[in-house]
């Protein structure tokens, strides 16, 4: 199990720059999360790479405590676009 709190500060500290995050648990059991996740690092980036990015920052997270995760990155530009 892992805390909301500790993946939002993951996410940040390997991001830098990020204008939205939400982190959601799915199931009340803190092991299957979806984040939205908007960020200027994530710009002129695929979306497999943007989700490498985030799994590189949640690190050894991802090998136990977090089960499964459900991304949705966007950079500020594509996130103006989902907004609009």
């Amino acid at each position: 199990m892992v805390e909301a709190d500790e993946l939002r500060e993951r996410i940040r500290q390997a991001l830098g720059s990020v204008s939205h995050l939400e982190v959601r648990d799915l199931t009340g059991t803190k092991d299957h999360w979806e984040a939205l996740i908007v960020s200027e690092a994530f710009s002129g980036k695929s979306r497999i790479e943007q989700h490498q990015m985030v799994y590189a920052a949640l690190g050894e997270l991802m090998a136990g405590p977090v089960h499964a995760l459900a991304l949705k990155t966007y950079s500020p530009e594509s996130w103006s676009k989902q907004e609009g």
